[in-house]
């Protein structure tokens, strides 16, 4: 990968297909020759149902999983070359569905102390770091809490803050909000578009959440190990039966625009928001 490449695509997937074993006799595909390219800077989103291969490919891309066939580059570096893991994992940091299985300590600033104290950095400067990665996440009132004490979206943040203060330059979020109720889900979103938007680090969003697709920059949807979709929201979105026969719903408000138009309203079908949809009843 040349260097001009990596400095605009953060992440190049190549060819990759992932084969695991079932059992003794039979092998799966999980991914089939899956390419893509994550820009610098860019709010993704991967959609797709449970099985599709999306979780699969995002732990390709911090080196949690190896390519059977293919090739991931992390800024450059080739994941299966084990001498780049320790880099790879410093610049595409991952946040998991449970925040349960990722904090360790019992002090909210400890656990997001953590891996900066694994790293050897000066305790001055792990200070620093976490009181910023707090304060993005807007939970700095609650460094000297029990994690235990927190909700699930509270937790979720700290998590986040975890990942953070390890300054990566890419956050791949694998199901953040599965197992978090509607405000939770609601601060974890608004924590992930503030830190694509004003702290700059590229997001990789993998979700089944259609409603959490709606401000990417771009949409990826996977079926059966391939991508089979991909462009801006409003360009797969309206594409509402296509979305319908791969099982997937579309954000709310789409929906009722297609209802509408359907009903025989003149009204675009790649409205996305409550404000859009408004607007343009108000328009009529």
């Amino acid at each position: 990968m040349n260097e001009v490449d990596s400095m605009k695509n953060i992440i190049k997937i190549h060819d990759l297909v992932y084969e695991y074993r079932k059992d003794e006799e039979e092998k799966v595909q999980a991914l089939k020759k899956v390419s893509l390219n994550v820009k610098k800077g860019e709010f993704l989103v991967v959609i797709g149902h449970n099985g599709s291969g999306k979780s699969t490919m995002a732990k390709h891309m911090n080196a949690l999983l190896l390519p059977s066939g293919g090739k991931v580059y992390v800024k450059g570096l080739d994941t299966l070359e084990e001498k780049n893991t320790w880099e790879i994992r410093q610049t595409a940091g991952m946040v998991f569905q449970n925040p349960d299985n990722q904090i360790v300590a019992t002090i909210v600033e400890e656990d997001v102390a953590f891996g900066l104290e694994n790293l050897g950095i000066e305790p001055e400067e792990i200070r620093k770091r976490v009181e910023e990665a707090l304060k993005t996440v807007d939970m700095i009132e609650f460094r000297k809490k029990g994690p235990h004490l927190l909700s699930g979206g509270q937790k979720q943040r700290i998590a986040i803050a975890g990942v953070i203060a390890m300054k990566p330059e890419c956050i791949i979020f694998d199901e953040p909000t599965a197992m978090l109720d509607p405000v939770g889900r609601k601060e974890v979103m608004d924590t992930i578009l503030k830190l694509n938007k004003q702290e700059g680090i590229t997001i990789v969003h993998i979700t089944h959440f259609m409603d959490e697709a709606v401000n990417a920059d771009r949409i990826v949807v996977m079926e059966e190990g391939n991508i089979v979709l991909e462009g801006t929201p409003k360009e797969v979105f309206s594409q509402v039966d296509t979305l319908k026969k791969l099982g997937l719903d579309v954000p709310q408000i789409t929906e009722l625009a297609h209802q509408l138009k359907k009903e025989g309203m003149n009204i675009p079908t790649n409205i996305l928001t409550i404000d859009e949809m408004v607007n343009y009843l108000c328009q009529l």
